[in-house]
Parts: C-alpha cells; sequence; structure tokens
C-alpha cells in the first residue's frame, strides 16, 4: 500500500521531436531536408578528402554544385532555389568553392534550369540529366570567365575546365536515383 508522501518518479519525457509539435508530413518533409544535406555534406567530403587528389590531365571534379542542381531541378522553382541560394551560401562558408560570386551563381543556375525544365521538357531521367548538364556547363564556363577576369586563372586552361565538367557529369546519372528517392519522402513537388 502506498503511503501519502511516498516518492514517486517523473513520467520519463518524450523525444525532441514531439516537443516541436511538427505534424507527419513537417516531419517527413523536415527529414527529406535533413537527408539532402547528408548528401552534400557526403558528397563535399568525398570530393575535399579523396577526389581532390586524383587529377586527370589537371582536372577534379565539382560533386558538390552537381549534387546542388540535381536536387533544385527535383525539388522546383520555388524550394529548389531557396535550397540552392543556402546550399552555395554553405558550399562557399565551407572554403572549397571556387570563390566568393558561387552564392550568387549556383542559386541564379539553379532557378534557370529549373524553370526551363518545369517549363519547356517532359518529365524524366532524360530531361534531368540533360539540365545538368547545362547547369554544369554554365556554372563552370562562368566560373572560369570570372577566374580569367580576376587574374587567377589563365585563358588557355579552358580545356582544362571542360574536362571537369565533364568528369562531375560522369557522378550525375549515379546521383540521380539517390536524390529522386529522397525526394519522394514528403511527397513529391514535381512529380518525377
Amino acid at each position: 500500500m502506498a503511503k501519502k508522501y511516498e516518492f514517486k518518479p517523473d513520467k520519463p519525457n518524450a523525444g525532441l521531436l514531439s516537443k516541436l509539435y511538427l505534424t507527419p508530413k513537417q516531419r517527413r518533409d523536415l527529414l527529406k531536408w535533413v537527408l539532402y544535406g547528408v548528401v552534400l555534406v557526403v558528397l563535399s567530403v568525398l570530393q575535399d578528402v579523396l577526389l581532390c587528389r586524383v587529377h586527370f590531365f589537371g582536372a577534379t571534379t565539382e560533386l558538390v554544385p552537381c549534387g546542388i542542381f540535381l536536387i533544385c531541378l527535383l525539388e522546383g522553382v520555388e524550394n529548389g532555389t531557396l535550397f540552392a541560394l543556402v546550399a552555395g551560401a554553405l558550399y562557399v562558408f565551407s572554403g572549397s568553392s571556387a570563390g566568393n560570386h558561387v552564392i550568387v551563381l549556383i542559386p541564379v543556375v539553379g532557378f534557370l534550369v529549373t524553370w526551363l525544365r518545369q517549363s519547356y521538357l517532359q518529365q524524366g531521367f532524360g530531361a534531368a540529366m540533360l539540365c545538368t548538364v547545362a547547369a554544369m556547363v554554365l556554372y563552370v564556363l562562368t566560373v572560369f570567365f570570372v577566374s580569367v577576369f580576376f587574374g587567377t586563372t589563365p585563358l588557355s586552361r579552358i580545356g582544362i575546365f571542360g574536362l571537369q565538367t565533364v568528369l562531375t557529369l560522369l557522378a550525375a546519372p549515379a546521383l540521380y536515383p539517390l536524390v529522386r528517392l529522397i525526394g519522394k519522402i514528403g511527397g513529391e513537388a514535381w512529380k518525377e
């Protein structure tokens, strides 16, 4: 028989997510964006630790912008451009980007190719790869000409930048299924 003033332990508290009062859809969306961030962190570590040591005729890959553009393409103009802005800023602050102008360049290129895809192209793998190619070519050419303008790269290195684009685009078909699978978590923004 319990006494009136006997010690009773507190009830166990629920987890952190239950205190945020999120709906199930908001939790799925949060999970999706966290997984997108994890994919970009893994790409950044892979790029900066392993692939930066491998050079093919002086060129290496640019996996992080490629991942950002794929996510932007699959999320649509509004969500994708906002994600590209935040991810581009974090990419610049990580220290592995081509310069500070990338903060503006990545969301602008992401917006243009995503708008082009949603307005004029059919949905599917081919359209996503075509737009990723266009985004990476536009991104790398802009980075190259900005570097030439500021005198950090000679004009004769354009072939190396072209090879860099080709090497990066070889990874895009492998990234597409992963990004598409993550994009289905909270409901697709644009049916793929």
